[in-house]
């Protein structure tokens, strides 16, 4: 610009009062409780607008006491970072400036002179101003400028960052002391979640404690922890949530997905990209995110400390799993992982102690004793020994003391000798000449099918054979004809064969068809007694199918036995007993008709297979050899409660043989 040129009294004011509001921004934001990375963007952001700069960054020392960059603008990364020695100059050049503590200007292309000293290696004028908290400096801001500016523009370029950075300055100190409050607050929340973690010995509740107050200290939106069984986890204790569904598909899901993570043993973070994680948990994750729409999911395995006096130092097992969420944010919150670092070090102690002394031999009798003191007291315990006496006398007998050891089960009284009569075709019963109780000799009738279909086939053969016939008469005319030529008495010889041919085939069919046509007349296989219930109310004009049970005949006058349906879960001791007894076994029933008396017989046969009964369940079929004659009247069908001897055991297991039973196929077996 001319010196001869004019510059507008109005567009100075307005770019003063534009440099004024950004001022004012960053005043505010320095008073604003944001975080680091939010102010340091819009701070930069703010200085290099109101002095109209091309870029600018902002580099803070690391924990380590490495300067690390925070935020930057166009950053001329060609000029600083590609040639290692640049880049050393130019983090020299940020240490003096840290270190002298006043701000600085530095003209491009500009150095000590030595190669390793400080230096400027880019072609823009670095303004340089230290972040400073308590007179000592935390990081530098670096603005890069035009350098064609005359030096009073380029001081007041350095003036005002100056005051900017007093202004950062002043947001440092306000967030070094909300996280010293923060950090006062968090010790006091961890005191809290450690004293409440250690204060039951029940898995359970320290599980619903570690949920719950984790979540407060964790500050996310919801917290489970799953206690490890075997080689599976399940959830005990979900954040917020005194009961839960332990069967909604959401926590089945939320189990596969903790097992699968304590199986590696390794911790699992998803925040959407489940790509790095093993296959088994990747699957497990999608799965349980796709139903319950978490953004973000963290599962930490809680395995004790390593035991140092060990000396192999092997890790212990997992216990559990701590499982966080967030529902609706993807990003963690800041300081999350190192929060949740410490937390899972004290759940997994205060779970490992719990399950430890949950685990103590006879636990709950002993709790039990200990809360009950006044049992022991010196007036009651005469009483308590006389009671711990009685216990241990019934515990002896039920250990000692033999009993006879007898299977239950239901059956049915039938007699030896019984057929069931099948449907030889399929059709209609039409005519049904017994009922229930019918006495029948063998091979009368009892009853009578009829099958439209085979009707139908049989008058068209007959057909076919009146008309064959009527052929063979009309070929046989043609031949005693003397005067039909000679070619074409052959022709019709030929005919006459063919007509003959077809007629045996007919009568062929026929006597097929007369004997599906006698078939479709059922007799009775035996001589003896129908004992089918309701025989007309079931049958009578009913389609049958082949190979259809019709009706049931047996002879009540030859000997009788008893069907029993002998559960499944039985036959293991069934089996032993006829081992060790002999086949015969001795069995003891009663009648549904007579149910005071008690009758014997013997364990005559035992069937290879199980069958499915729709009362009973599995069963295995029993026939067991009577004596009719003690039995009075005898009734097929008859309701039968049946009890198999098999020898001797101790009086407690013939009490208790199915729980134990219970015990060995749900608890020990799936150990």
């Amino acid at each position: 610009m001319s010196s001869t040129e004019q510059v507008d009294p109005e567009v100075v004011a307005e770019t003063r009062q534009q440099i004024r509001g950004l001022v004012d921004e960053i005043a505010g934001l320095a008073r604003s409780d944001v975080g680091a990375q939010e102010f340091y963007s819009g701070f930069l952001d703010r200085v290099l607008a109101a002095i109209g700069a091309i870029g600018g960054a902002v580099w803070f020392i690391s924990e380590a006491g490495q300067l690390e960059l925070v935020y930057h603008v166009n950053l001329p990364t060609r000029e600083l970072l590609d040639d290692p020695r640049d880049r050393v100059r130019h983090g020299r050049l940020l240490q003096h400036a840290m270190t002298q503590g006043e701000g600085l200007l530095v003209a491009p292309q500009s150095g000590t002179g030595d190669p390793d000293g400080p230096g400027n290696p880019t072609r823009y004028l670095l303004v340089l101003s230290p972040l400073k908290s308590q007179e000592s400096a935390q990081g530098v801001v670096e603005v890069f400028q035009r350098p064609d500016t005359a030096p009073a523009t380029q001081r007041g370029f350095l003036n005002f960052l100056l005051n900017m950075c007093a202004l950062a300055a002043d947001y440092i100190k306000n967030r070094q002391l909300r996280q010293f409050t923060d950090r006062q607050v968090l010790w006091s929340r961890l005191e809290s979640f450690t004293r409440a973690a250690h204060a039951s010995l029940d898995p359970r509740e320290t599980a619903f404690t570690i949920a719950n107050e984790g979540r407060r200290l964790l500050e996310c939106d919801r917290v489970s922890v799953a206690i490890r069984y075997g080689n599976h986890c399940r959830v005990e204790a979900i954040s917020g949530q005194d009961t839960f569904d332990k069967r909604s598909n959401a926590v089945k899901l939320l189990n596969e997905l903790a097992t699968a993570v304590v199986r590696t043993g390794d911790p699992m973070w998803y925040a959407g990209d489940a790509t790095d994680l093993a296959p088994q948990v990747e699957e497990a994750v999608q799965t349980y995110v796709d139903d319950s729409h978490s953004k973000t999911v963290a599962v930490l395995p809680l395995a004790r400390p390593p035991d140092t006096s060990d000396a192999k130092h092997e890790a212990p097992a997992p216990v559990g799993a701590l499982i966080i969420e967030q529902i609706d944010s993807v990003r963690p919150r800041e300081g999350l992982e190192q929060r949740l670092r410490v937390v899972g070090e004290h759940s997994a102690a205060a779970l490992a102690n719990a399950l430890e002394h949950q685990g103590l031999f006879l636990m709950p009798l002993w709790r039990a004793i200990g809360r009950s003191r006044v049992v022991v007291s010196a007036r009651n315990l005469p009483k308590t020994l006389l009671a711990v006496g009685a216990v241990v006398a019934v515990i002896l007998a039920l250990v000692i003391v033999p009993w006879d050891f007898e299977l239950k089960a239901s059956g049915t009284l039938l007699p030896v000798e019984r057929r069931d009569v099948f449907a030889p075709q399929d059709g209609t019963i039409v005519d049904l000449p017994v009922e229930h109780n019918t006495k029948v000799a063998k091979d009368q009738e009892l009853a009578r099918l009829s099958n439209t279909d085979l009707d139908v086939r049989l008058a068209g053969v007959q057909g076919e054979i009146l008309a064959a016939e009527e052929e063979i008469l009309a070929l046989n005319s043609m031949l005693l004809d003397r005067e039909l030529p000679k070619d074409q008495k052959v022709r019709v010889s030929g005919q006459l064969r063919a007509q003959e041919k077809k007629r045996e085939s007919l009568d062929r069919q026929l006597k097929i068809l007369k004997q599906e046509e006698e078939e479709l007349t059922i007799r009775s296989p035996l001589a003896g007694q129908v004992i089918t219930w309701d025989v007309d109310r079931k049958l009578n004009r009913r389609h049958v199918s082949r190979g259809q049970i019709v009706l049931q005949v047996a002879d009540p006058s030859g000997p009788w036995e008893i069907e029993v349906l002998m559960p499944e879960k039985y036959m293991g001791h069934l089996i032993r007993a006829q081992r060790k007894l002999g086949e015969q076994l001795a069995v003891a029933f009663i009648l549904a008709t007579d149910p005071d008396r008690k009758h014997l017989g013997v364990l005559d046969n035992v069937h290879a297979s199980a069958e499915v009964d729709p009362e009973e369940g599995n069963t295995v079929k029993l026939l067991v050899k009577i004596d009719k004659e003690q039995l009075g009247e005898l009734r097929p069908g008859t309701e039968v409660t049946a009890r198999v001897h098999c020898g001797r055991r101790p009086l407690g297991y013939v009490l208790f043989h199915e729980a134990l039973a219970w015990v060995h196929k749900h608890i020990l077996f799936r150990l």
